[in-house]
């Protein structure tokens, strides 16, 4: 790692992991590493525990009463394709969001241009936000589902999903909800919510290594399994086991990865889902406070601080984004993403198509000094971009 590097990339994967984070992993596996639950020898068993216990710590965090209804997938976009190819039928239709990333869009294009579905995508306000009376006047009587983000990638802003999830309901349409932004550091509940699946990623806010992620099944929810093979039980029927979690996993799963994972709830449960959001929006604030008083300075959607999470995206006037992002990397050694964030329609929506924006996204381990040492450094660009 540089040891001099200001990184605002939290949004695309939380780096550093918590301290230790890493070594511990890496014993864990040097001393379990097996395959779990596909052997009668001691070993397998314990490490069937340890997949057994983040299942279960899982659940908790998202409110979900079966356990055995987590099911680990290699990220976010993984989860929403399985949703998407066990749920939909030709004929079927679908409503989202402008809002959505393109784990959302191009499944559900790619859906559509083979002509098995229709979908339709509900707009969002000037603050960011989607109005759930849009979702319900989007929903069909062949509606099959209804799939937004929890949290904007590009924008930060809090999705409604209490409000919606109650017309969801309400018209018997499930709703599934793309956490890959909130999980961690936001709460996600439910039953609470009527949420029928969350798709989560491990490596940002749960703290996990890259290639770790998941699906949140309720009980009442039917996926078909759209991948087929070993599952360590059953091995006598060709047909794939139907029971979770095996009806969705396929294969060996990834155990190392499932270590780490564990060493990011452990993190978090000590620390608190919400101290660490508190924590997260007072640096959040401090950064927009700062950067609102440069004068070739615009950010989008970020007035206020409530259902927001710490992510900012900004532009200096006349300066390509790009640029921007390369100058802060050169120049002052600060990390943050710069372009579409893989979420085009937003920027088609607030008008920074096709280049888009810098997003500075902060994560549990940035400090006041970084966010005012990227403060400084915005001043300096704005400075040299007024000549």
């Amino acid at each position: 790692m540089n040891p001099g590097i200001i990184y605002l990339d939290n949004a695309a994967t939380t780096f550093p992991k918590p301290d230790g984070a890493l070594d511990r992993m890496i014993e864990s596996y040097r001393k379990k590493g097996v395959s779990p639950g596909r052997g009668s020898y001691d070993l397998a068993f314990e490490a069937e525990d340890i997949v057994y216990d983040v299942r279960s710590r899982l659940a908790k965090l998202f409110n979900n009463p079966d356990l055995k209804r987590i099911v680990f997938t290699s990220n976010a976009t993984d989860s929403i394709n399985i949703v998407l190819q066990g749920m939909l039928n030709r004929g079927d239709h679908v409503v989202s969001t402008r809002l959505e990333h393109n784990s959302v869009l191009r499944p559900l294009y790619h859906l559509r241009k083979k002509g098995i579905i229709t979908y339709d995508l509900a707009g969002f306000d000037q603050k960011g936000f989607i109005d759930p009376d849009d979702i319900s006047r989007l929903i069909r009587d062949n509606t099959r589902l209804v799939l937004i983000n929890h949290v904007s990638n590009a924008l930060g802003t809090i999705q409604p999903i209490k409000e919606t999830g109650r017309i969801c309901a309400e018209k018997g349409v499930p709703l599934v909800i793309d956490a890959a932004q909130s999980a961690g550091v936001i709460p996600v509940n439910m039953q609470d919510w009527n949420v029928s699946a969350v798709a989560f990623t491990g490596h940002k806010s749960l703290l996990g290594p890259t290639g770790t992620g998941g699906l949140a099944v309720s009980p009442d929810l039917v996926i078909e399994p759209s991948r087929f093979g070993g599952t360590g039980i059953d091995s006598e029927n060709l047909l794939h086991n139907e029971t979770y979690p095996h009806r969705l996993e396929a294969g060996t799963i990834n155990l190392i990865g499932i270590m780490g994972l564990s060493e990011g709830l452990k993190y978090i449960e000590k620390t608190g889902i919400e101290a660490i959001h508190k924590q997260e929006m007072r640096l959040f604030i401090k950064l927009r406070e700062g950067l609102s008083n440069l004068e070739t300075v615009d950010y989008y959607c970020a007035e206020g601080s409530e259902n927001h999470a710490a992510l900012l995206s900004v532009n200096i006037n006349g300066m390509d984004p790009g640029d921007a992002g390369s100058i802060l990397d050169a120049d002052y050694n600060i990390a943050v993403r710069s372009g579409l964030h893989c979420a085009p329609l937003v920027h088609e929506v607030i008008k920074t198509y096709p280049r888009g924006t810098v997003r500075f996204s902060i994560g549990p381990f940035n400090t006041v000094e970084h966010i005012e040492k990227a403060i400084e450094a915005m001043a300096a660009i704005d400075r040299f971009n007024r000549g």
